[in-house]
């Protein structure tokens, strides 16, 4: 399948997602969208892709909505603008695919992630940010309200003040400072971004395929399961891991100190 905003790119059993309208800073138009919703189709429906890596073109990761061509703008049936339709149609399937995706997903935050480009970036399983990277969101600077999942997933990760911080003042925050908060994982050098995420999601995809979707199912229910149910959870999916071909595998490997080789069974 070829693309018009993005590069996809499969090596090595991670497939690379690559945003690229870099003279616009990779804005969000809704030709963008519909290919990011289809980029991750393709790769989930894959049998050769077991990571993905999304990152951007350019000198920023995505600057957010592309709110410059009125003939992208959402309008109702009375012809009144509606910025509710492009969230169900065109931002909610990706941020609702990205959770459910069974396989990992490690963002590279290139540059600025602003408005819903933070929040894309941020909903990855796995961020990694280059050391220039800032993530501000912008919503505020223009009367609106943080979507695309951020005022669900930032008080989570970073306590109610700081998002409160972040979203009402509308102010950048350094790559640095996202990681001491807990916003991402790690921030590494500009020039090494791309190959370090790519190398983690490499490590990922050569991985216990079972085990890895579990552990991401688990990291996810939490935010709304009590302790009981969270309990059972863990029960029936370490049963199910148990009895997988990639636990004996690593079982014999520790037991015989040699490096497993999972199948993804």
């Amino acid at each position: 399948m070829s693309y018009e905003t993005l590069i996809y790119e499969v090596s090595d059993k991670v497939a690379l997602i690559s945003l690229n309208r870099p003279q616009q800073l990779n804005a969000l138009n809704s030709t963008l969208l519909r290919e990011i919703n289809e980029a991750l189709t393709q790769a989930e429906e894959d049998d050769n892709v077991g990571a993905i890596v999304l990152t951007g073109e350019g000198r920023g990761f995505s600057s957010g909505a592309d709110i410059t061509d009125p003939n992208d703008m959402p309008f109702d049936e009375a012809g009144k603008l509606d910025l509710s339709v492009a969230l169900h149609k065109r931002y909610h399937p990706i941020i609702e695919r990205m959770r459910g995706m069974p396989k990992p997903i490690i963002g590279a935050a290139n540059g600025i992630a602003a408005g819903a480009g933070c929040s894309l970036i941020i909903n990855a399983d796995i961020t990694l940010a280059a050391r220039s990277a800032s993530f501000l969101l912008a919503f505020v600077n223009i009367g609106l309200v943080p979507d695309a999942g951020a005022t669900w997933l930032m008080p989570q990760r970073i306590g109610t003040q700081r998002y409160l911080g972040m979203a009402m003042l509308g102010e950048k925050l350094p790559a640095e400072t996202a990681k001491e908060w807990g916003l991402i994982w790690e921030v590494v050098d500009d020039e090494n971004l791309r190959d370090e995420a790519i190398k983690m999601a490499s490590k990922l995809a050569n991985g216990p395929a079972l085990s890895i979707d579990r552990i991401k199912r688990t990291a996810y229910a939490a935010a709304e399961n009590d302790l009981p149910t969270q309990l059972n959870m863990e029960a029936d999916l370490q049963r199910e891991c148990g009895q997988s071909e990639d636990f004996t595998e690593g079982v014999q490997a520790f037991m015989q100190k040699r490096p497993a080789q999972f199948k993804g069974r």
